[in-house]
């Protein structure tokens, strides 16, 4: 090998040890620690971290995982998998909420081990099977997993008699998807579920091009809109999503003892999380809208 190619190499390891250094230390400590698991509704269980959500969802004919969140996440899923009576390899299908290293990373692993079938959002497929590569963002790269099915907006999942609805909601990533579902309560009553896949705009997303900075992607901003119209259009019983902060998951544990399952009926709380996220994706794209329009003078 030639000094240069050496140097290089070199070069190579130290970037990416520097980003996974720097990733374990910005990482939330809620996204590692454990929470203990439980059923939300129905056939509908969490076993996700304190904050990184992670959804099992229970049939005759097998189970559909949602989110396999950090790579180092697998085990701790398995455990609340386990814990709560369920078999590992019982899961058959895998989702995903979007391509990013904290919801996809522990993917490959899940599938490795399960042998589930993996079905990821059309626009969500080239990061994940890349590990993130040939996403647009800078956030840390993970293991590459192959999909099975490339899914489209509207598209239905089915498994053992319960039916998914897979809607686009692009912006966050672009082949962002919100999970919507049927469940019942303990009366029998059905309740209209959303897990919402992501709605923020991240510090370096570019929404409005500019002399030599073109936006993240082309139509960021478009996508984004089209999101939050999709998600004010859906209707919603029980409010989740990809980060328990999204829908205030551990105050709603607080509260269960003495409210019980009804904590998770929540459809004030899903419509005030949609339009404050909103809010600040307005007030972030109007900002970089005048940063474009002075820079332009």
């Amino acid at each position: 090998m030639s000094l240069r190619r050496f140097i290089s190499a070199l070069a190579a390891v130290f970037f990416l040890t520097s980003l996974h250094a720097f990733a374990a230390a910005s990482i939330n400590p809620d996204w590692t620690t454990p929470q203990k698991p439980f059923r939300i509704a129905g056939n509908l269980y969490y076993v996700g971290s304190r904050d990184l959500a992670s959804y099992l969802i229970v049939t005759p004919a097998g189970d559909i995982l949602i989110n396999a969140d950090l790579p180092s996440s697998p085990p701790q899923i398995r455990a609340s998998v386990e814990a709560l009576g369920f078999h590992w390899k019982n899961i058959k299908i895998l989702l995903n909420s979007h391509a990013h290293f904290d919801h996809a990373g522990g993917s490959a692993e899940v599938l490795r081990e399960t042998g589930a079938k993996f079905m990821v959002m059309d626009s969500d497929v080239k990061p994940i099977e890349s590990g993130g590569a040939t996403d647009f963002d800078r956030l840390p790269t993970y293991p590459p997993a192959h999909v099975d099915r490339i899914l489209h907006d509207g598209d239905k999942v089915r498994l053992g008699g319960t039916v998914l609805t897979a809607h686009k909601t692009p912006g966050h990533t672009r082949g962002c998807t919100t999970w919507t579902m049927q469940g019942k309560n303990s009366q029998g009553r059905t309740l209209n579920v959303v897990i919402v896949g992501g709605v923020a705009a991240l510090s370096d997303y570019r929404l409005v091009a500019t002399p030599g900075h073109p936006a993240s992607y082309p139509g960021i901003a478009h996508d984004f809109e089209h999101t939050f119209a999709t998600l004010k259009a859906l209707p919603c019983d029980i409010f989740l999503g990809a980060h328990g902060s999204y829908f205030g998951l551990q105050e709603k544990l607080a509260k269960l003892p003495i409210e019980g399952p009804s904590v998770w009926i929540d459809p004030t709380g899903y419509r005030r999380f949609v339009n404050e996220s909103q809010q600040d994706f307005e007030q972030v794209l109007k900002a970089q809208e005048q940063k474009a329009k002075i820079k332009s003078m």
